[in-house]
Formats: structure tokens, C-alpha cells, sequence
């Protein structure tokens, strides 16, 4: 009971804490590889840790109720809770329903999670098929499709098939190298899986709500893939391209990124309100690529990150041996 009391205490306290500390280290996107494995290992690690703590209970009321009952009553009273006390029906039928509602949460939340999966890869499918049926192929460019809407945008379905889709208001303000960095940048997402570890997140802030380290996780999660897909279209395309292309499909105005490159953007600050009407990324993403981190910076971020995934991957076991010992 024991172990079982140590696991849950330490997956409620991580995560609430956890997003605390972590938050600070992925903010600006110095190690983006490293914040997403920092953030996805800290859910693992709480989801492990609750799930063993569940199995050691459910072991001890199968061996011995009276055992179980006797122990949460002096976690909670010390030597205030007497054999009277945990002995009492009272307190035998609250402890009974402290464990049919555990149950049922633990129930609602798989059911939402399940739920929100479901519906996810659904709508993905969907929207892939009603795209590739709609759109209109676009030369030289394979499972690409252009969409009649004038307000520009640019993304891409997983599933299969896979689509990226781009709008032909996004066609009006991109030139071509933009166009070839925003088609790189939607490329990376679906060659590295990145809808996988949104449906996964999402669907895990959905099953918990409350949850901080699930609820900023997910939009956690979400920027960085963002970022990671920046990283590879700049190296197949140029900075100056991504961030004209990102400003042009955010304020709808055509930027030219041969212009930009000559005015020296890579050093260059955004104009005021620029991204003003761009969505809650686009500008951490701008900001990033036009002040780099250093290679100095990048790895001391890095290293932080290793070592906080290290010991939220540690915690669980750790935990369960010294509570067992």
C-alpha cells in the first residue's frame, strides 16, 4: 500500500509541478528534439506511475481488504485511527466508495480518451479524402492539392492517403521559393509523425481536462512539432524563405523573401504588429528563426532537458523499489 500511496503522490505532484519547470526550458525552442522527448516522457512517467499504483492496490484489496483499509486510515490519521475507527461500517463503506469513484474516473477518462482518438483519426480520413476529391493537383508536386479559398493557408491530413493542402489564397502571396519552404515544412510534419503526437496529447488533455501537465502539454507538444518542421524546411529552403512565407499567409500580403534576404532578415526584427492577426505560434516560430539560439545555448538547454527527462524516467521505478524494500 505503501508503494502504491508513494507512486500517486508522486504522479499528482508531478503533474501539476512538472509544466512549472519544464515550460521555461521549451519556451524559446533551444533544443527542439529534447523538449518534445522532456515533455512526452513526463506524461509516460505520471500515466506509468498512476497505472502501477492502481496495480498495487487492487493487489492488496484481492490479498488482504482489511490490510488496505488499516493502511489508508493511519496514511491519513496516524496513531489517531484506531481499530475502532477503521474497523467502524462507516468507514469501511467510505472507503468503498472512495474506490468505486477512483474506478469510475479512471473509466471516464479512458472512455474520453478513446473517444477523442476515435473521432480525430475520423475527421483526418475525412478531410484527406474530401481534399484529394476536391482539390485540384498542383504541378510537380506530389499529393499536394489546391483548394479554392481566398484566405490564405497551408497544412496537411495524415492518414491514408496523406494530403498537404494549400488554399488559393496562400498561392496568391507566396512566390515560389516560399512555396517550397511551406510545402518542405508540411512535409516534415507528415514524414515524422508529428499528427501521431497531436492525436496522442490531445486526446490525453481531453481524458484530463484539470491536468495541467496534459492540458499544457498538448499545446506544449503542438508548438514544437511546429518548430521541428521549421527546422527542416530551412535547411532545404533558407530562413529567409520560411518566415516571409509564414508573415504572407499570416497577414495575407505578399512578402518577397529575395528582397528580404538582400535587407538581411536573418537579423532582422519582425515590423510591429506584423502577426498580429497570425495564429498563437507563428510568432514564437518568427522570432526563433530570426534570432537563432546559439550552438552554446542550444546545448545547455539540452542538457537541462536530458537530465529532467532522465529522472522523470527514473521516478517510477526508483519509487517502486525503495517503497517495495
Amino acid at each position: 500500500m505503501i508503494t502504491a500511496l508513494a507512486l500517486l503522490g508522486y504522479a499528482a505532484c508531478a503533474a501539476w509541478c512538472v509544466p512549472v519547470l519544464l515550460a521555461p526550458l521549451t519556451r524559446r525552442g533551444a533544443s527542439v528534439r529534447a523538449g518534445l522527448a522532456a515533455w512526452l516522457t513526463a506524461m509516460a512517467s505520471v500515466l506509468v506511475s498512476a497505472a502501477v499504483a492502481i496495480q498495487f492496490s487492487l493487489r492488496t484489496v484481492a490479498a488482504d481488504w482489511p490490510q488496505l483499509t488499516r493502511a489508508l486510515c493511519r496514511s491519513v490519521a496516524g496513531g489517531a485511527c484506531t481499530p475502532a475507527v477503521y474497523g467502524s461500517v462507516v468507514y469501511q463503506a467510505g472507503v468503498i466508495v472512495l474506490a468505486v469513484s477512483l474506478t469510475l474516473a479512471g473509466a471516464v477518462a479512458a472512455w474520453r480518451y478513446g473517444r477523442r482518438v476515435r473521432r480525430s483519426r475520423a475527421q483526418t480520413r475525412s478531410h484527406a479524402r474530401a481534399a484529394l476529391l476536391v482539390g485540384r493537383a498542383i504541378a510537380g508536386q506530389a499529393r499536394t492539392v489546391m483548394l479554392d479559398d481566398p484566405r490564405p493557408a497551408a497544412y496537411c491530413v495524415a492518414g491514408r492517403p496523406a494530403a498537404i493542402v494549400v488554399t488559393s489564397g496562400a498561392l496568391a502571396v507566396l512566390d515560389p521559393p516560399q512555396l517550397a519552404a511551406v510545402l518542405a515544412h508540411e512535409s516534415a510534419h507528415l514524414a515524422h509523425g508529428h499528427h501521431a503526437l497531436a492525436t496522442v496529447t490531445r486526446g490525453l488533455a481531453a481524458a484530463f481536462p484539470g491536468v495541467p501537465l496534459f492540458t499544457r502539454g498538448a499545446a506544449e507538444v503542438a508548438r514544437l512539432t511546429e518548430m521541428a518542421a521549421d527546422d527542416t524546411a530551412t535547411r532545404s529552403s533558407g530562413r529567409p524563405a520560411l518566415v516571409t512565407a509564414l508573415i504572407a499567409i499570416a497577414t495575407g500580403a505578399a512578402v518577397s523573401s529575395a528582397a528580404a534576404a538582400g535587407a538581411g532578415i536573418r537579423g532582422a526584427a519582425a515590423p510591429a504588429g506584423t502577426m498580429a492577426a497570425a495564429a498563437r505560434a507563428v510568432p514564437d516560430r518568427v522570432e526563433r528563426l530570426l534570432r537563432p539560439s546559439s550552438r552554446a545555448r542550444a546545448a545547455a538547454f539540452a542538457a537541462a532537458l536530458t537530465l529532467a527527462l532522465t529522472l522523470l524516467a527514473a521516478a517510477p521505478p526508483a519509487l517502486t523499489f525503495l517503497a517495495t524494500r
